[in-house]
């Protein structure tokens, strides 16, 4: 009898894509089937996601699993955190599909802090204050278009509706609930109390779920169109959730750093930690696999060198950059990666020069000294988000595991390495969309626990020690 194949659906901020998985002579095999670009749209006035777009490559990527006779036992569906979609009672679309980089959560915060202080807000989910975390985009709703506020029958964040648009079930999954500020870390519900507080309509939001739940079948019309029917299933529809399951240890003494877009750096907990000496340290206890907690710190990442490269004269190759930023070596400034300053400037290179400028540092001015810049800039952030985890949990760590696309920059994990002293193991490069895979084969009983999985993980995967020489 042929293996079962399962299929992620992985979408980042740029890019997505369709990643075939299955069990074969002992090991996770995973195949790539079908990418597609995403990308920001400006629409009245803001910056926004096409949701239309994504869910057209999502149906197009299920059609390739026709066409290639690799049917799928199920599909799972992760993105990126806090972004949402509001519904009337028929199911329709409110409004636009506003994206986090859109600059309408500004003064959002002060806004919410009339009603409950910062620290009190901390108290109640232990979530990480970033801008534009839903709660402060619900406000900017609430604020510039209250008509769709009042209209909205139904919440649903970016997964859930693509899960919606397949099975016609509509489903709040549970790790990017976490993300919206709105779910308390004690009850791991919905925290109807602070939606009264603030205004913000608590029928909209339905029951949450967890990985492994199954939302539904195709509907009549999509099975149709792509040739065949499926059980649509709930990974950790926060990509950095399912990341985090891929992780290839069953130790607790390894620190994670998923590596990407966005570099999530942290732990996992069996309990938050939602005291005032996390919230100083601004760490995150966003929702994990089977009511663990992610214990981590969001930081800007590979956006900032992704976006910096664009200005690039050259388009230079991985291992070229490598070689400019080590040439760099002798440029001193830094700066802070997480400044707002770099969430969505015109210019990445105008905005790191402005910074040095402002701060009394020498500008960048070659590819070399910008790259460099970044580079170690990145490297500190790392390193200091260590000694704060070692800080806030008295406990000391021997080991940092980077997964994800970033784990495959040679250069910054050796940096990582030489400013933490720690030991630094990269790999696997496809964990978001294994965790997605592992959710769903623990459905489906392939494993017996997570334990059993991640053992899989670190059999079937490249996962390499990092050398500290530059």
């Amino acid at each position: 009898m042929e293996h079962p194949y399962y299929l992620a659906i992985d979408i980042g901020a740029s890019s997505g894509r369709h990643i075939l998985g299955w069990i074969e002579n002992g090991k996770i095999r995973i195949e790539e089937i079908h990418r597609f670009q995403n990308g920001l749209v400006g629409r009245n006035g803001h910056l926004c996601w096409d949701v239309d777009h994504l869910f057209h490559e999502v149906v197009e990527g299920l059609k390739r699993c026709r066409t290639l006779n690799r049917i799928p036992k199920s599909v799972g569906i992760d993105t990126w955190a806090v972004d949402f979609v509001l519904l009337d009672g028929d199911g329709r679309l409110l409004g636009d599909t506003v994206a986090y980089r859109d600059g309408r959560t500004q003064g959002m915060d002060a806004l919410v802090y009339r009603t409950i202080s910062e620290q009190a807000l901390y108290a109640r989910n232990g979530i990480q204050k970033q801008i534009f975390n839903s709660i402060y985009q619900l406000m900017a709703i609430r604020q510039e278009s209250p008509e769709i506020l009042s209209a909205a029958k139904h919440f649903l964040m970016i997964p859930d509706y693509l899960n919606y648009l397949l099975t016609g079930v509509m489903k709040n999954e549970y790790t990017n609930a976490t993300t919206t500020q709105l779910v308390s870390a004690e009850t791991q519900d919905w925290d109807d109390e602070l939606m009264d507080m603030l205004g913000i309509p608590k029928e909209m939001f339905g029951a949450i779920a967890m990985p492994k739940t199954p939302v539904g079948a195709l509907t009549e019309k999509i099975a149709a169109e792509v040739g065949f029917q499926t059980e649509v299933v709930l990974p950790a529809t926060h990509d950095t959730g399912s990341a985090v399951m891929a992780v290839p240890s069953t130790s607790d003494d390894s620190i994670y750093l998923s590596s990407g877009t966005w570099s999530l750096m942290g732990i996992e907990r069996l309990i938050p930690d939602c005291s005032a000496v996390s919230q100083r340290h601004n760490f995150t206890n966003e929702g994990g696999y089977h009511y663990r907690y992610r214990y981590l710190k969001n930081i800007m990442g590979m956006w900032i060198m992704q976006n910096l490269r664009k200005e690039f004269r050259h388009d230079y190759t991985f291992e070229e950059l490598y070689q400019l930023a080590h040439i760099g070596r002798y440029f001193a400034s830094t700066v802070d990666v997480n400044d707002a300053a770099f969430l969505a400037p015109q210019s990445m290179r105008a905005a790191l020069q402005e910074y040095c400028g402002r701060t009394g540092q020498e500008a960048p001015e070659t590819e070399c000294e910008l790259l460099y810049c970044v580079y170690n800039s990145l490297a500190q952030c790392y390193a200091e988000t260590v000694a704060e985890i070692e800080e806030v949990t008295g406990r000391t760590f021997d080991r940092i595991h980077v997964v994800g696309g970033g784990c495959q920059d040679q250069f910054l994990n050796r940096l990582l390495q030489r400013q933490t002293g720690k030991e630094v193991c990269a790999g696997p490069v496809e964990a978001t969309a294994i965790g997605n895979l592992m959710a769903q084969m623990l459905k489906d009983k392939v494993f017996e626990d997570l334990s059993e999985a991640r053992q899989m993980v670190t059999k079937s995967f490249d996962v390499n020690e990092v050398s500290p020489v530059l």
